[in-house]
């Protein structure tokens, strides 16, 4: 069993997470990464690749490819091929390169709140986004599929679709993911998917579908971004890739790349094959141990009349609507009590917070128990 709820101490690690309020009484509880060891595997390939000593120039092996490939087919029950799949430094990397794929008067569309690189990318290659909100369905954060259709005009090329969303937690159902391929297809609109979240469903009775597997139509027009750096808390070593079945699709997407990126370093490569590998039971038990923090934040949410907060099916993040407060600055009023957490803003909504409970129980309940004394505060 792992120790999860060892207290490993970040500071002084150049860790942007921790050293954000180094010197201050904050726990931050906002950047999207865990506070978790890595699988031990991952560990063991490292120091031996760094003790060989030699640091050169590398590619990427079959054996990684094909640890990548069983992987995917593992967990997800998707066949990809090796042929399919683009090698970058990051989602967000080729978040940025697919929107610069398009020509000079295509627009985007994405739907808000989202994390708030889907907008930024947009605005990075100069195109418009249209912005359509999420609605509330059965308890979870879904898409008024009516309304997103209307939105969409003759200049829009590109949906930005994240799956499982961040925020928001949802893991969109096929019948969901069906109805967003028909509309692309009719459309004729790519669709890039951020699926970095994929591996973290940590509702057992949900199963993350990659949209892109749905159907031959929406295979052909589709980008999904992947890595192991959310699943096994490595995103310090940037090691992602895109999955694109259409081959002038994947050219385009690897002209704009050119010059710029592209490839993973030598020690992301170690990891990657090594998690993907042999870290499925280290993925199992943290899987289990999120799904347990998750339910201390619920009851928290739950306990406090002024706090809501819908169904998370996925990842280690927490969208918590603080709207009845009525306080100007939902993140500014939980930092004066010592928590750091994510301003909603960026993400589309100033009336929420974005909570991570990727970290050990007892630094969780200090970030509850902090949380609730700043609520008191206001009866």
């Amino acid at each position: 069993m792992n120790d999860f709820d060892k207290r490993i101490d970040r500071l002084g690690t150049h860790c942007a997470k921790w050293d954000k309020y180094q010197d201050q009484d904050v726990i931050p509880a906002w950047v999207a990464d865990m506070d978790f060891h890595s699988p031990s595997c991952l560990n063991e390939a490292l120091i031996k690749r760094v003790e060989h000593g030699v640091f050169g120039y590398t590619k990427i092996d079959e054996s990684t490819i094909q640890a990548t490939i069983d992987f995917i087919k593992r967990h997800h029950d998707w066949d990809i091929k090796e042929e399919w799949i683009v090698w970058t430094h990051g989602v967000v990397v080729s978040m940025n390169i697919a929107c610069r794929m398009l020509l000079e008067n295509d627009e985007i569309i994405t739907t808000t709140p989202v994390y708030p690189h889907f907008i930024k990318a947009p605005k990075n290659a100069q195109k418009k986004v249209t912005q359509v909100p999420l609605r509330k369905v059965n308890n979870r954060w879904s898409i008024d599929f009516d309304e997103f259709e209307s939105h969409i005009n003759s200049y829009c090329k590109l949906f930005l679709f994240c799956n499982p969303h961040n925020p928001g937690g949802t893991v969109f159902t096929r019948e969901e993911l069906e109805k967003i391929s028909d509309i692309c297809i009719k459309h004729d609109l790519l669709i890039c998917t951020d699926e970095i979240h994929a591996d973290l469903v940590i509702n057992p009775d949900i199963k993350h579908i990659p949209i892109a597997s749905l159907n031959a139509d929406i295979k052909e027009r589709s980008i999904t971004l992947m890595a192991p750096s959310k699943t096994f808390n490595i995103a310090g070593l940037q090691s992602s890739f895109a999955i694109i079945p259409n081959k002038e699709l994947r050219l385009r997407f690897e002209k704009e790349l050119t010059g710029i990126g592209g490839g993973i370093n030598l020690l992301a490569i170690t990891a990657t094959k090594s998690v993907y590998s042999d870290g499925d039971d280290w993925l199992k038990d943290l899987k289990s141990y999120l799904l347990e923090n998750f339910n201390l934040v619920k009851d928290f949410v739950h306990k406090n009349k002024n706090l809501k907060m819908l169904s998370n099916d996925a990842s280690f993040l927490a969208w918590i609507d603080c709207s009845a407060l009525k306080v100007k600055n939902p993140y500014e009023f939980f930092l004066q009590f010592g928590v750091g957490l994510s301003e909603g803003a960026g993400f589309g909504d100033a009336n929420f917070v974005r909570l991570n409970f990727g970290t050990n129980k007892e630094t969780l309940r200090k970030i509850l128990t902090r949380m609730q004394t700043a609520l008191d505060s206001l009866e």
